[in-house]
């Protein structure tokens, strides 16, 4: 049996966090986080991803104004989709990742981990939030 798997990806104007769905899509784990630039790299790395793990949906956070409205960070991300989009024939879903950074950040504290030197881990943890919580809304 070939299972299908879901990408998490938390799209930061620095980095790109990475996280997988296990293959019956109930939880998500770790991948990695990328370099997003230069952007051609980033995209080949997702792709390469996207066919290593049999990907079948790609989860993308959004980030969200307080008040639900689309800042400069939301438009951001919607261009480098574009980008995934042109190059990934993958379908691509949007999941509110309105607070999942300062979330992350709590979490590796309260695992005694220094955020501040891991910045790779907030963008990892916040991908990781960001496909379980679409996966919990799936079920």
């Amino acid at each position: 049996m070939d299972f299908k798997r879901i990408l998490g990806l938390d799209i930061g104007t620095k980095r790109i966090g990475i996280a997988i769905s296990d293959p019956l899509g109930i939880s998500a784990q770790p991948l990695k986080a990328i370099a997003r630039k230069p952007e051609k790299n980033s995209i080949d790395e997702i792709k390469k991803i996207c066919e290593q793990y049999n990907v079948c949906l790609i989860i993308a956070g959004i980030p969200k104004n307080m008040n639900g409205t689309l800042g400069f960070q939301a438009e951001d991300v919607l261009s480098y989709l574009e980008l995934i989009k042109n190059n990934i024939s993958i379908n691509i879903d949007l999941q509110d990742e309105r607070l999942t950074s300062r979330m992350a950040e709590k979490a590796l504290i309260e695992q005694k981990k220094k955020p501040s030197k891991k910045k790779e881990l907030i963008d990892i943890s916040s991908a990781i939030l960001i496909l379980q919580q679409y996966l919990n809304r799936k079920k």
